[in-house]
């Protein structure tokens, strides 16, 4: 090893060179850098890309870079690396949600009974996904802080611990859910159609199948979004996604296979996705430096780490999806055409949130990397600019699409008669999201981003089960008010949680949870 000395007389005659040099030099000399980081010079690898980095960062006018400046930027990191980390996460979501609007519609041509079943499996498969999705955010975290530390061997060890981690946990849901998969759809969805029951049955073994090929995306994208690469998470989102509506075009549009192309298309696209993803880790990844070995050493000690955000946000998971998923066993009473409602609605909902959720994503690796770094100053400003962006944008995105309701309604090919529910139920969503959701779902992702999952994860739960199905029964069943009643209580509880975790934000114990 050479002497620090020479190291950064290596440094100060690199940084002298024009910033065109260094970026060609970075950007096209692939083999030099791999050499640094054999040779083990990682501090000069790290500073070169972040000078890189550095100069490739968006250059805007005086009058917008101060605005940004001031509201967007802060020690541990400025307004560009922000842009860079949401920019891409936008495109994520934006292409996840349409890609699902696209399938919705694509399964649609199958009939009304297609469409239902569906809906009712994506709403187990919501519960369950969502709860290796959560140990995912977990290793996120504790990615976040340790980048923000600058400790590098750590998140190398945290990226490598919340891959094997998530996969063992989607493994063991997978299996129990192809096992037991006919008395859980007895037991949730009995009194439905024998036609949906069929197709739901098909969909819903599949659907347990291909859980360990998504949660190895999920893993690996939750690391690279923790040290900020997520431009390489969209990428790997983008191949799993897209393959999927692409297959989905060719199994249910070309050979006309129903629910059960689109069950072959979301096993075959999650496992390319898989294969992709390790792929990269292992292969083209400059930062994580992991190898296969890796994924087969969890020492207890990171296990606790990311569990101790994974494990209270999966269980707030399974009480936040089970709530929903009785409040679908409530729809599902109404009938065949209030599960469409609902299923249609919701598709159209998540369009208008595209935007606010790649917020609440990038806040976990901003405010991550902030807390790790000891910077709760930074973290406040950050929080606080990113609920007033996401109110604007949920304002924006709805002027936007509501008038353009009936040519998107349409491509559901909905039956006449329900398209009014729909119509209603999207506009008062809009209205009232513009006000509460940035609170419900952006600010607990900050917090649990700081290590206050505990809190967090026991507001949602309790909110979920004392305002959303309680309510949502007592409005939607007990007053008759339909599948209106049950999206009603839905905004009600948005705005419940949204106050209790703004009452936390302007405390302190939010940030004093010692994670690394």
């Amino acid at each position: 090893m050479y002497p620090d000395s020479l190291t950064l007389g290596i440094w100060s005659g690199i940084v002298e060179l024009t910033s065109t040099s260094i970026l060609k030099l970075i950007e096209t000399d692939i083999y030099f850098v791999k050499a640094l980081r054999r040779k083990g010079f990682f501090n000069l690898y790290y500073l070169i890309r972040k000078e890189c980095d550095s100069m490739k960062q968006l250059r805007l006018s005086p009058k917008y870079s101060n605005f940004l400046e001031k509201h967007l930027s802060g020690e541990t990191m400025d307004y560009r690396q922000v842009i860079a980390l949401f920019l891409p996460i936008l495109i994520d979501q934006a292409f996840i949600v349409g890609l699902n609007l696209v399938n919705t519609a694509m399964i649609s041509s199958s009939g009304v009974a297609a469409v239902s079943a569906v809906n009712m499996v994506d709403s187990i498969n919501m519960f369950l996904i969502n709860v290796f999705v959560a140990i995912a955010t977990g290793g996120t975290v504790v990615v976040a802080q340790y980048k923000g530390s600058g400790n590098q061997l750590m998140v190398s060890k945290s990226a490598a611990g919340s891959v094997t981690a998530v996969s063992l946990t989607a493994l063991v849901i997978g299996m129990f859910l192809v096992v037991f998969h006919t008395p859980i759809l007895s037991l949730l969805f009995g009194g439905a159609d024998a036609d949906v029951l069929h197709s739901a049955r098909t969909y819903l073994i599949g659907s347990g199948v291909s859980y360990m090929g998504i949660a190895i995306v999920q893993a690996v994208c939750g690391a690279l979004r923790g040290i900020g690469k997520s431009r390489a998470s969209l990428a790997l989102s983008l191949i799993t996604n897209l393959l999927y509506v692409l297959l989905n075009i060719l199994f249910i549009n070309v050979l006309d296979m129903g629910v059960f192309g689109m069950t072959l298309s979301v096993n075959i696209a999650r496992y390319a996705g898989a294969i992709c993803a390790l792929y990269y880790i292992f292969k083209l990844d400059a930062a994580l430096h992991l190898g296969i070995r890796d994924l087969f050493t969890l020492p207890l000690s990171m296990l606790r780490k990311i569990m101790f955000i994974g494990v209270p946000f999966a269980a707030e998971q399974m009480f936040f999806n089970g709530g929903k998923l009785l409040t679908q066993v409530f729809i599902v009473s109404l009938g065949t055409y209030a599960i469409a409602t609902n299923a249609i609605a919701g598709s159209l909902a998540a369009v208008l949130q595209i935007p606010a959720g790649a917020l609440s994503l990038t806040i976990v690796t901003v405010v991550g990397q902030c807390i790790g770094r000891g910077n709760v100053a930074d973290a406040r400003k950050f929080i606080r600019s990113f609920l007033v962006i996401g109110s604007i944008t949920l304002f924006l995105i709805g002027i936007l699409i509501m008038p353009f309701f009936y040519p998107l309604v349409g491509i559901f090919d909905p039956p006449t008669e329900i398209v009014h529910d729909i119509f209603i139920i999207l506009l008062i969503n809009t209205i009232v999201q513009m006000f509460l959701w940035p609170i419900s779902f952006i600010a607990p992702s900050a917090l649990r981003a700081a290590g206050d999952s505990k809190f967090t994860s026991i507001t949602s739960m309790l909110t979920m089960w004392l305002f959303r199905v309680v309510l949502g029964y007592l409005l939607g069943i007990t007053f008759n008010f339909g599948i209106l009643g049950v999206w009603l209580a839905m905004n009600c509880e948005w705005g419940v949680r949204g106050a209790i975790f703004m009452w936390r934000y302007r405390g302190t114990k939010w940030y004093q949870h010692k994670l690394i």
